[in-house]
């Protein structure tokens, strides 16, 4: 999966993301860190989506929102071993 850094400002960032479930899973998980504002959109379905975060600290609540997935994979992960 290809991830790239379109624009980098402290309080907002812009990636270029292939995976729409990705970014949607982020978004929502964004959102549970309290962010201002996490969206995507995408002018063509064979284009990849534009994915925005506005945020205090936009990479930090990245970052969060990553950890909180890993952990919430992991969880799942545990229960369908049982």
């Amino acid at each position: 999966m290809n991830i790239e850094i379109i624009k980098q400002d402290k309080d907002e960032l812009e990636l270029k993301i292939g995976n729409l479930t990705i970014a949607e899973i982020l978004r929502v998980y964004l959102y549970k860190t309290g962010v201002e504002f996490a969206a995507w959109k995408r002018e063509h379905p064979s284009k990849p989506l534009i994915f925005k975060v506005k945020s205090p600290n936009a990479k930090k609540s990245i970052n969060e929102a990553i950890e909180a997935i890993q952990e919430d994979c992991e969880k799942i992960k545990v229960a369908i071993k049982k």
